[in-house]
């Protein structure tokens, strides 16, 4: 340690907010470069190194290979499958000196395609799969958590080849189980859920998600054993209702409501029902956003949901994708007259209405069911206004937020929300890509036949301070052995002679038994309760300190884990430790 470059911080760093981020720059793992772009340092590396090492001996084991794109690529096959245009603003683009149109790659799917396509052309060259692990770029609007959401990052993306789609579907099992094998020895918790392809493209699609409270992504799990990001959940639809015998619909004032709290409070005043209290479900809460298109185009889109709940932004954006919302402001409600902000209704929503809307509800808007709804008139509402009676929606939308206690979709019970890290992402790409880039192969009765592809990534950067979130304690990081920068952390504790020599004879008995060692020689430069603070907060699992046992032919052995301390002989040290 007198030598390595390493400096600990006893303080976390201001713009810190998850255990991950604190830790790894006290710890002297990385430092912060800008907003979401961080430097590795020597100890961070090693992690880094091994969690490469884990991926890369899984992914030979069902036969990829890997290969190395650049980080800087051209514009023209993003062209071709129209992503130049679709990312929007979330990549860096820029121009060369010549003034050609380049991309910080944020995937690489266009050029492992091109790749294939360059060099094979027949059935018999498939299956085939290849993989990187590369640094990847994504111009993130809000950068947080330290290296868990940057604009740089490591990523493994890997793609298989297939002639068919039963080809495509035996790739992607392997990959599935490479993934399990991969996730089971990083060693923290995690669930596989279903997911939406979004920009990517094609039908089967999976997450896995390392289980924490500071994760971004919420996800549902049932008793019965159903999981699935909450932007791929699906409504379970009601039946419709009969509606011959409902009332008319009808117009009420309804003064100073223009929230559901507020109208549903009038409602049990001004209007009681007979059988239960007026709740937020009995309402239709119209939501409208505008929805900027990836050429830059704008257009509104009104949201009807249950107004106890809420539109949830990522499953909007999910189903909205490529476009991007953005919201309905002062502008926007002058560009359409027709609608009384805080009391807007069916009746000036659709295709077909004055306004020119297209207006979505959420699936549970089956024909037959009544509710209370804006009047689009200052301080009025109408109240049974029947669903496929009075009003019909442009489609639906699986907008709304999911709730704990939703029905799961395959009947497996009630679902329980959690949140977690996107750590693995596996898609069944299909021929979205052959297509558009035109790779295709000979089969066998020398017809040219598309290729199919999948796709499968692997947050590796992301995955050690996955890791850290859950491996620290209150006192600093507590690697688990596979990962951590060393096997053994040695500290010399005292200045004799006799003790400083033994530290020293020990490390080098360490080393020749093929551990990796960090060795706290720092004499005289710290004290003991330095470095065992380092030690600490540093997090090999082993801490082995030489001090006033030694002349008894004693160590001390510490386990970061669990704290526990045992005395061990020199002779036995070894045994010990490998035990």
């Amino acid at each position: 340690m007198s030598r390595l470059f390493l400096r600990t911080l006893r303080d976390d760093p201001a713009d810190a907010e998850v255990p991950s981020h604190k830790l790894l720059v006290r710890a002297g793992y990385v430092r912060r470069v800008a907003p979401g772009i961080y430097s590795w340092l020597p100890l961070g590396l090693k992690v880094l190194a091994k969690v490469e090492k884990i991926i890369r001996e899984e992914m030979e084991e069902i036969g990829a290979q890997e290969v190395r794109f650049p980080a800087l690529l051209p514009r023209e096959p993003y062209e071709a499958t129209n992503r130049w245009v679709e990312y929007g603003p979330n990549v860096f683009r820029l121009k060369d000196r010549k003034g050609n149109d380049m991309m910080l790659g944020p995937t690489h799917e266009e050029f492992f395609t091109l790749l294939v396509k360059d060099l094979y052309s027949s059935y018999k060259d498939l299956p085939l799969s290849i993989y990187q692990i590369q640094t990847k770029y994504r111009d993130e609007a809000r950068p947080r958590a330290g290296i868990l959401r940057g604009r740089e990052f490591i990523m493994k993306d890997s793609y298989s080849f297939d002639v068919d789609d039963a080809g495509l579907e035996r790739s992607y099992q392997a990959h599935r189980e490479a993934y399990v094998r991969i996730f089971d020895r990083l060693g923290f918790e995690y669930v596989i859920v279903h997911a939406q392809s979004g920009a990517m493209g094609g039908s089967a699609s999976e997450e896995f998600l390392a289980v924490s409270e500071t994760g971004e992504d919420t996800f549902v799990r049932s008793p019965g054993g159903y999981a699935a990001n909450v932007e791929a959940v699906t409504t379970v639809v009601p039946d419709a209702i009969p509606y011959d015998d409902a009332p008319a619909a009808h117009a009420e004032q309804t003064p100073e409501t223009p929230t559901i709290d507020t109208l549903v409070d009038h409602l049990n005043e001004a209007f009681p029902r007979d059988d239960r209290p007026w709740e937020a479900a009995d309402t239709l809460k119209n939501v409208l956003v505008i929805l900027r298109q990836p050429d830059g185009t704008r257009e509104p889109l009104a949201i009807g949901v249950p107004g106890d709940r809420e539109v949830d932004a990522k499953r909007l954006e999910a189903v909205v994708s490529p476009a991007e919302v953005e919201p309905f402001e002062a502008k926007d409600f002058a560009a359409h007259p027709a609608l009384v902000k805080g009391y807007i209704g069916p009746g000036a929503l659709g295709a077909d209405s004055d306004s020119g809307i297209r207006y979505l509800v959420d699936p549970r808007v089956v024909d037959g069911t009544r509710w209370v709804t804006g009047a689009n008139v200052e301080g009025s509402h109408v109240i049974d206004l029947v669903a496929g009676r009075d009003f019909t929606a442009d489609g639906t939308i699986e907008a709304a937020e999911v709730k704990a206690g939703d029905p799961a979709p395959d009947g497996s019970g009630p679902l329980e929300l959690a949140r977690g890290i996107e750590m693995g992402h596996i898609f069944q790409l299909g021929r979205k890509y052959a297509e558009a880039l035109e790779l295709k192969v000979l089969d066998e009765n020398g017809k040219l036949v598309t290729v199919t592809m999948g796709s499968y990534g692997v947050g590796v950067s992301r995955a050690v301070a996955a890791v850290a979130e859950y491996a620290h304690d209150d006192l600093g990081l507590v690697w688990p052995k596979e990962l951590s920068p060393f096997d053994v952390h040695l500290i010399v504790a005292g200045k004799d002679e006799a003790v400083v020599a033994g530290a020293e004879q020990v490390y080098q008995d360490l080393i020749g038994e093929g551990l990796e060692v960090l060795f706290d020689d720092r004499l005289g430069k710290v004290s003991p309760g330095v470095k065992f603070k380092d030690a600490e907060l540093i997090g090999v699992p082993t801490i082995v300190v030489v001090g006033k046992g030694f002349a008894d032919g004693v160590v001390e052995v510490k386990d970061r884990a669990t704290g526990e301390r045992t005395d061990v002989a020199l002779a036995d040290l070894m045994a010990h430790l490998r035990g």
